[in-house]
């Protein structure tokens, strides 16, 4: 519950965004019901035995004598009516204790704005109208309040997300080969760097490969979280072949008998045919050391992006063959939903989501913490 509560403070722009528009969404149209408490029943007595008593002996009765005072035929009044503390004001103030709840008929119009929000929180238009229409199933025509929306919402969210809710799988195959990709500024570095750091925690021994040898800023990063996960980084020059990097990362690897060796790449798309071929040249050399590898291509993905995550996902599959995807910066974003689009629209698995520059801001990705995050809705 730590990383959830942690998760939906992140995600108070995604949320806070959500539940002022279901809010405005039931409140325009919808009138305010009661809510009365369910009422519990009260455990009845249990029947204890009554003693026998026995009968009194009969007491003599003294003989009646006449009264000296007649009797008084007019029969005394009976005593002043109290108020009951039921009768007018004890209603008024009984009915002012009973909560009340604002609600909507959910119909055409309803329906119609829902989507529209959900769109506006990036989660696609395709996504958007099917999140809705199972909403809605069985319950066209009902009067909903925004708390039974929210819980309708993160219902349907979870269940989109939970067939791709899956670790990065370990093989054991070793070294495990994992290939990173991503558009430079994804947190493809800093998400390499938490993955090493928590592996060698796990007792794995890790390398990492600093394949992106065009920018000197990615490398030196690289180095930083090494150090800190006390984790080697192999680099080579400036402007280096990043094949030949990885082919001699892959022979070191085996040579120190690591578990995992995670290879980050260069992320230009502005030349799709280059980094083509080089994604491409890193696969057939490293298959030279091992022609299973890469057991894992991770692509990262930064949430800021919107609906252009969406795009990503396509480029890098057709460049490379995308095993599983990781979502970082879900804290910079009020559009949340993309992720509920992505896994909607490929099914591919999301392995971790990234909510900040810690190492603990990378966990396990959780489709009912992140449902009930993104809606604002409470877990117990």
């Amino acid at each position: 519950m730590a990383f959830f509560s942690k998760l939906k403070d992140k995600l108070f722009k995604s949320s806070s965004r959500l539940e002022e528009g279901l809010d405005a969404i039931v409140e325009d149209g919808g009138e305010e019901t009661t809510t009365p408490d369910p009422v519990i029943p009260e455990p009845e007595p249990e029947p204890h035995p009554v003693p026998e008593i026995p009968e009194p002996a009969p007491v003599p009765q003294p003989a009646e004598t006449p009264s000296p005072i007649p009797a008084d035929p007019t029969p005394a009044a009976p005593p002043p009516e109290v108020p009951s503390s039921k009768g007018v004001l004890g209603r008024l103030f009984a009915r002012s204790d009973t909560p009340t709840e604002v609600r909507r008929t959910l119909d055409d119009d309803m329906l119609e704005q829902l989507e529209e929000l959900l769109i506006a929180s990036d989660m696609g238009v395709d996504t958007a109208l099917r999140v809705t229409a199972n909403m809605a199933e069985g319950r066209f025509g009902r009067k909903l309040s925004t708390r039974e929306i929210k819980q309708l919402l993160a219902q349907e969210v979870t269940r989109v997300m939970e067939p791709v809710a899956k670790p990065l799988p370990i093989y054991s195959k070793r070294p495990q080969v994992v290939l990173v990709v991503g558009v430079n500024g994804s947190g493809k570095t800093t998400t390499i760097g938490k993955l090493a750091s928590q592996f060698k925690s796990a007792g794995k021994k890790v390398v990492i490969a600093a394949g992106d040898t065009f920018r000197a800023a990615a490398v030196e990063q690289l180095q930083v979280w090494g150090d800190r996960a006390g984790v080697p980084v192999l680099t080579a020059p400036e402007g280096s072949d990043p094949a030949s990097l990885a082919f001699d990362a892959l022979s070191k690897a085996q040579e120190d008998g690591a578990d995992l060796l995670m290879i980050d790449t260069a992320g230009r798309l502005q030349n799709r045919a280059d980094l083509m071929e080089e994604l491409a040249k890193i696969v057939r050399v490293i298959r030279k050391v091992d022609d299973t590898a890469p057991h894992n291509t991770l692509l990262v993905l930064d949430a800021t992006t919107g609906q252009n995550a969406l795009n990503q996902v396509e480029t890098f599959r057709n460049l490379a063959d995308v095993s599983g995807l990781v979502m970082t910066k879900l804290d910079g974003t009020a559009k949340g939903g993309v992720l509920v689009a992505l896994a909607d629209k490929f099914g591919l698995p999301i392995h971790a989501i990234g909510v900040g520059e810690q190492i603990d801001d990378l966990a396990p990705f959780d489709p009912e913490e992140f449902a009930a995050a993104l809606t604002g809705l409470e877990q117990s």
